[in-house]
């Protein structure tokens, strides 16, 4: 059957539709989603649920605020000692990633709530940690959800020379040792988001190969403002009350961890034995599949039943049913995975899921090791065999 293409178009944060980002294409005959689109409805439907504005995400928020504000208010004001700081360093750079795992991408997404302000609000606790969300929406909504693992087109699998996380990415002889220390150059993401990403590509305009329209008015006073409130919390505040030295030391620990727990639970997703890493056909130029069975073939679950775990992660563990369903809150993501499944299971095709975080782990090392090896070449573009903690349907 002929069907036609169209080209892939996305919803950035601020609502606001595009079709600029890339020439790249999807089959639009998706009868995959529209079938799981309309179970989805019926779930909800017969349920009383809403997608949107639930208790339980709120109570998150309000938990995860306070195990923020103590353990910064106890490091900044408190007389504690180092074995005192420790714990309380752990907690902060834990309730970081928990406020961005869950406050944050919600609301990125418009996944918190109803309300356009109240998602802002949540989308601008990234500001307050000190990234952008004007930045991070165009390039994690609009280019990383739109080109999920297609070399040269999703830049959250583009880490430059230091690494190669895709059989069609150039190999340097360097890279047979990246398995070993890409974990450490995982801890430096934050220091990067802080001092380097964001002023680039708002003086560049651009996100990799893709334009990024400059922020103006209010965007812009957001980009800066966000900075500045940023520095001063991490840096004026302590440095008027504690030496230089102690400051640079909880900045550097709280930051490395942060940066550890964010960069392995996103790689954890897409950079894995099971994922894919399709190119467009060399005749056409255009991907093969539509746009939802990509979003299947490139992403992997995993410890699905891990309910602290889901609780901490915002569900990204659950990241299939979040790159299908995006704007739907995650605290759902566990009972529209049976769904996924299901109509998975008879369009035929593959759900890939890890049992556990540790299977997980270990099968993002195995695949840089993969992709370290001189053997490794661009013909690799399908999963490996699946290791036998994985579950497929």
């Amino acid at each position: 059957m002929v069907t036609t293409l169209v080209r892939q178009q996305t919803v950035t944060q601020d609502g606001q539709a595009t079709s600029t980002l890339s020439s790249l294409r999807f089959y639009s005959n998706d009868r995959f989603r529209r079938v799981l689109r309309q179970r989805v409805d019926e779930h909800f439907a017969s349920t009383g649920r809403r997608r949107r504005d639930c208790p339980s995400m709120y109570l998150k928020t309000a938990i995860v605020l306070a195990c923020l504000g103590a353990s910064y208010t106890l490091l900044v004001f408190a007389p504690v000692t180092w074995w005192q700081a420790v714990p309380l360093i752990v907690l902060l750079g834990l309730s970081l990633a928990a406020l961005g795992f869950n406050v944050q991408h919600d609301g990125g997404h418009r996944a918190y709530s109803e309300r356009p302000w109240i998602n802002k609000l949540a989308a601008l606790t990234l500001d307050m940690a000190g990234a952008s969300s004007y930045v991070w929406a165009r390039k994690h909504n609009s280019i990383h959800h739109s080109f999920t693992n297609v070399t040269g087109h999703d830049n959250d699998i583009d880490i430059g020379l230091l690494g190669r996380l895709s059989p069609h990415q150039q190999r340097r002889w360097f890279h047979r040792l990246q398995h070993l220390y890409l974990w450490f150059f995982y801890g430096l993401l934050p220091l990067k988001w802080h001092l380097l990403d964001d002023f680039r590509c708002m003086v560049t305009g651009r996100i990799g190969a893709h334009r990024l329209p400059r922020p103006r008015g209010w965007d812009m006073l957001t980009l800066l403002g966000g900075k500045v409130v940023f520095f001063a919390l991490a840096f004026g505040l302590p440095l008027s009350l504690h030496p230089w030295w102690q400051v640079l030391s909880v900045y550097a620990a709280t930051t490395f961890l942060l940066g550890v727990v964010l960069s392995v639970v996103f790689q954890l997703a897409h950079c894995v034995e099971q994922a894919e890493f399709p190119l467009p056909s060399t005749d056409t130029g255009r991907m093969v599949t539509t746009w939802a069975e990509h979003q299947v073939q490139t992403t992997v679950d995993f410890a699905q039943r891990n309910r602290p775990l889901t609780w901490f992660l915002g569900g990204l563990n659950f990241q299939i049913e979040h790159h299908l369903f995006p704007q739907i809150c995650h605290v759902h993501y566990p009972a529209l995975a049976l769904l996924v499944q299901e109509t998975c299971r008879d369009f035929g095709l593959r759900y890939a899921a890890q049992r556990t975080l540790r299977a997980s782990i270990a099968s993002h090392f195995r695949w840089l090791r993969r992709m370290g090896l001189a053997d490794s070449t661009a013909e690799e573009s399908s999963p490996g065999a699946l290791s036998s903690s994985a579950v497929t349907t």
